[in-house]
């Protein structure tokens, strides 16, 4: 069982800036797959950002340019650092693990990131 938790979220203007944090428990944390989702109200979930084991990152296009994803393997954590926030990047974000394969097995309760006008 691995046990995720995101923190960073909040209240922000459109061009401001936000880093998330996502724990996560495990002794092998740097075997794991992560990733970044979120889901804005009335909308599905969708894919932000990953970052794999050996390090290489993925974006969805909305965000590339904006957001950066990077992990702490010593600290058992990743980030999403975002700037130049649009209110479209408005949502929970849930930050997810995958042990093995491209599946994530493990989800976050997420933090809630609005941005306003």
């Amino acid at each position: 069982q691995v046990h995720v938790v995101e923190s960073g979220g909040g209240l922000v203007q459109a061009g401001d800036s936000l880093r998330l944090s996502c724990a996560a428990s495990g002794r092998t944390f740097s075997a794991y797959g992560t990733g970044w989702f979120r889901q804005a109200p009335g909308k599905e979930r969708e894919f932000v950002a990953s970052i794999k084991r050996n390090f290489d990152t993925y974006y969805a296009d909305s965000v590339k340019g904006r957001f950066t994803i990077s992990r702490d393997n010593a600290k058992n954590t990743i980030y999403l650092q975002m700037n130049s926030l649009k209110t479209e990047d408005t949502g929970m974000y849930y930050c997810a693990v995958s042990v093995a394969g491209e599946r994530y097995d493990y989800w976050g309760q997420g933090t809630q990131v609005t941005v306003s006008s």
